[in-house]
């Protein structure tokens, strides 16, 4: 699945093509395995555990989220997150190892804080969390989006 959103990103292939390949092949070996790999493919995703936290995001029912969703306010830039879902102001961040050096660390925080004055929630993922501990995060994501009443 990554390796789609990977693909799709770089322009290598478009969504709509592999698709409609899918359906060309259809009764061949794998063909619906890489349609539902099509489905939920999304060229946003930056790197493949991204990719995997919003694919078992989804698989888990919830709504797929807008990926590198931009947050503004009045056209003024506040921040970009990895996964939103922009109505109700939820955010999901997958934090790498690249988040640990400290520079990163207090960028990651100045950030934060200006997400949070404009009353976004954000959770963030870890590796160690989404392969650990999934069903964890899925309970903090549910009540989050409970949170917040649909617009």
């Amino acid at each position: 699945m990554a390796c789609v959103d990977r693909l799709a990103a770089a322009g290598t292939v478009r969504l709509d093509e592999l698709a409609n390949l899918a359906r060309s092949r259809a009764g061949d070996r794998g063909w619906k395995r890489l349609l539902r790999a099509v489905d939920l493919a999304d060229a946003g995703a930056e790197s493949m555990p991204e990719s995997r936290l919003r694919v078992r995001i989804v698989l888990a029912g919830i709504t797929p989220p807008v990926t590198q969703f931009v947050v503004e306010r009045q056209g003024r830039f506040i921040a970009r997150v990895d996964l939103a879902w922009p109505h109700l102001r939820v955010a999901v961040e997958y934090d790498g190892l690249w988040h640990h050096d400290p520079e990163q660390f207090h960028r990651d925080r100045r950030r934060l804080n200006r997400l949070l004055g404009e009353d976004w929630i954000v959770l963030h993922v870890t590796a160690k969390r989404l392969h650990r501990d999934f069903d964890g995060f899925l309970a903090e994501l549910r009540q989050a989006l409970a949170r917040r009443p649909t617009p």
